[in-house]
């Protein structure tokens, strides 16, 4: 595994297909002027790993916080739990994913979903990240409930057929289940070392604020207006 970590940690310091997202110098810096929050309140569920729960983090440095801050910002009142748990393999979070639901005081506004990287960290086989995937998602549609899907990109070392069938597993479940998509959760630190922890994986608080102006769009749009 710790070869995986090496080679998938030199694709994030190399590869990139678009310019980096600058670094605002916080997670709303790059928002219009913040607008008081309105209407009811919007609840969000950021169910994933620890590219959620803020690995390496302080409290209130993970991606969920920093979209709930970016939301207010932009005049939404919007609570985003952190569902996120380190280590998660797309089987483990299939799992609990009906525990973390009903736990909600209510049916969530918008549910995003970032998994897979463990998966794709361990070798484990893509067509078995694709089933728990396509289950979490069918498990959103029963309950209604709208999704935002988070992808995530194969190590270059486990091979083009591997990749080809990991990395088409966010755009393909996306279409089959109407979810919205975030193409490559990791765009926005690409190929930047500055924003990427000593372990070369996980975001630095930085890396997160990039990535919370790389998606805060996504998220906005996923998230539909409050029923009447």
């Amino acid at each position: 595994m710790s070869q995986f970590v090496a080679l998938f940690g030199a694709f994030l310091l190399t590869a990139c297909d678009k310019p980096a997202t600058p670094v605002p110098s916080s997670a709303t810096a790059t928002l219009a002027a913040p607008r008081p929050p309105a209407g009811p309140e919007r609840l969000i569920v950021a169910f994933g790993d620890s590219l959620y729960a803020g690995y390496g983090l302080k409290p209130g440095e993970s991606w969920p916080a920093g979209v709930e801050k970016a939301l207010w910002a932009r005049g939404i009142n919007a609570k985003v739990v952190n569902a996120g748990v380190s280590g998660d393999t797309t089987a483990a979070a299939r799992a609990r994913l009906a525990f973390v639901l009903d736990a909600q005081p209510r049916k969530p506004d918008l549910v995003a979903v970032g998994l897979g990287g463990n998966d794709m960290l361990r070798g484990l086989s893509p067509a078995e990240a694709r089933a728990n995937i396509d289950a979490i998602l069918t498990e959103l549609g029963k309950r209604q409930t709208p999704a935002l899907l988070t992808g995530m990109l194969a190590a270059p070392n486990l091979g083009a057929d591997y990749a080809r069938d990991f990395n088409s597993i966010f755009p393909a479940l996306a279409k089959k289940h109407g979810a919205a998509l975030v193409p490559f959760f990791l765009q926005a630190v690409v190929g930047r070392p500055d924003l990427i922890q000593p372990d070369h994986v996980h975001p630095t608080a930085k890396g997160i604020e990039a990535i919370v102006a790389d998606t805060m769009d996504d998220v906005e749009k996923a998230l539909l207006p409050p029923k009447a």
